[in-house]
């Protein structure tokens, strides 16, 4: 019989918006929150969120067995990370005041850097196991072009230090965060999850013109991915390219990034064959993606980590440069295309070719629908992480029947994860090589942003 576990999911997101770590936080605890009649395990999680308006309730239920509370720490409004990093104090005493006594969770796992500030300090003052994934480094985001808190890297490095164990959703993830000094024995690979329920081939569609359609997903139209589309729309002469991002519908006029998009458009003359969606809520996406012959995600640093996965989903090939989550979702010439990034000739004659293979074309599309069901469906991506939890969990003591020695159950081998192959790694001092250690690191990387803080530490 499977344990089930007193959960706790932190992050320092706004729960209201659907940005890609919220929807993963928000799916992974619908997941692991599955009964037994659903193929669960019945865990209780709680999710700790930070109230960013006014409106949003204090408690609110994701799931049966998942509940959201959003909770006060700095003002009532949407902050930035470097913000939020004057607050981690307010976010520590608040999941402190929760997880003492009746409120203690079994395993803590935090999203993000600032949320993994405040629940690591708090995990070890109590001594509970703690897991991290950050959803981004500081080095991949400071690469490409994105600014970047100056302490951030340390940080980053002492919360995995201190983690019992961190989950890097892809093999590119776990190399980056050996390189910013996280033991390689301490990472585990589980991959993004698609909800197959909303992102499938059948559905409805929005309408569509007589030319084959294009579709490029990207949060940040300062990644590259629609500028290298945009480049290689020449070469593709019988596409149109629709991209969805950036900002509101409304404010589309008055952003940088259209603009300047734009004005490529217009001196490369595919103008008339560029549609700008603007940003678009995710239960929309299916309905633009199932009307689409190929995703493009062309960014050199992966930045939309779930894009080509939701397009997968939606039968539809994904033509990527293989960095990020893309080189590990994406099977090259198999569920898609790996391209190399910034040469926009060679992906337009690639993407050409692509589509007048209409029979290579739909065999990517079966395959790429199929991968996604059975590799990132949320029941089977919440079991991987099910098993991480349970690596670093204690198991309860049971007390045998009177005269009968206790039985002991095998215990279910965890699912093999790829191990990142070895990197070159920059020089640096000594790892800990103890709990006490780790935790002596966090304090250390913690003392500059709040002393109170770091006093819970030593």
């Amino acid at each position: 019989m499977r344990r089930s576990l007193n959960i706790a999911l932190v992050s320092a997101s706004d729960f209201s918006g659907d940005d890609s770590q919220v929807s993963h936080v928000r799916e992974l605890a619908r997941a692991l929150s599955r009964s037994e009649d659903e193929g669960g395990a019945g865990h209780r999680v709680s999710v700790y969120g930070r109230r960013c308006t006014p409106e949003a309730p204090a408690r609110s239920r994701i799931s049966p067995g998942a509940t959201l509370y959003n909770l006060t720490a700095g003002p009532v409004e949407r902050l930035s990370d470097e913000q939020l990093l004057d607050h981690v104090r307010d976010l520590a005493d608040e999941l402190r005041r929760r997880w003492t006594g009746a409120g203690r969770p079994d395993v803590v796992h935090a999203h993000g850097w600032i949320a993994g500030l405040a629940a690591c300090a708090v995990a070890r003052e109590l001594d509970l196991p703690f897991a991290q994934t950050f959803h981004g480094l500081a080095a991949t985001e400071a690469r490409a072009g994105r600014k970047i808190h100056p302490a951030r890297a340390r940080l980053e490095r002492a919360i995995g230090r201190g983690a019992d164990v961190v989950l890097a959703r892809s093999t590119d993830e776990a190399q980056a965060a050996v390189r910013t000094g996280v033991r390689r024995d301490a990472i585990r690979i589980t991959p993004p999850g698609v909800d197959i329920e909303l992102f499938s081939e059948v559905g409805p569609a929005m309408p569509r013109g007589d030319r084959m359609r294009l579709t490029v997903i990207s949060r940040n139209l300062s990644d590259g991915s629609a500028e290298t589309a945009i480049r290689a729309l020449p070469h593709v002469p019988d596409a149109e390219l629709a991209v969805a991002g950036g900002p509101e519908r409304e404010e589309l006029e008055d952003d940088a990034s259209v603009r300047r998009l734009t004005v490529l458009a217009k001196q490369l003359n595919v103008a008339d064959r560029v549609i700008f969606l603007g940003r678009m809520p995710r239960r929309s996406l299916p309905r633009l993606l199932r009307t689409s012959r190929l995703a493009l995600g062309l960014s050199p640093t992966g930045s939309s980590p779930t894009a080509a996965l939701e397009a997968m989903a939606c039968g539809v090939p994904a033509v990527v440069t293989p960095v990020g989550t893309n080189a590990d979702a994406v099977l090259d010439s198999i569920t898609g295309l790996h391209v190399p990034a910034n040469r926009p000739r060679q992906i337009g004659l690639a993407v050409r070719q692509l589509l007048a293979e209409e029979t290579t074309r739909h065999g990517y599309a079966i395959a790429a629908a199929d991968r996604v069901r059975s590799r990132h469906s949320w029941p089977r991506i919440a079991d991987e992480t099910e098993r991480v939890y349970l690596t670093i969990t204690p198991e309860p003591e049971t007390l045998p029947e009177p005269g009968r020695e206790p039985e002991r159950e095998p215990q279910q081998a965890p699912e093999p994860t790829r191990v990142p192959a070895p990197t070159p790694e920059p020089e640096r001092e000594p790892e800990p090589t103890s709990e006490a250690a780790s935790a002596s690191s966090v304090a250390s990387a913690l003392a500059e942003t709040d002393s109170e803080l770091v006093g819970s530490l030593t």
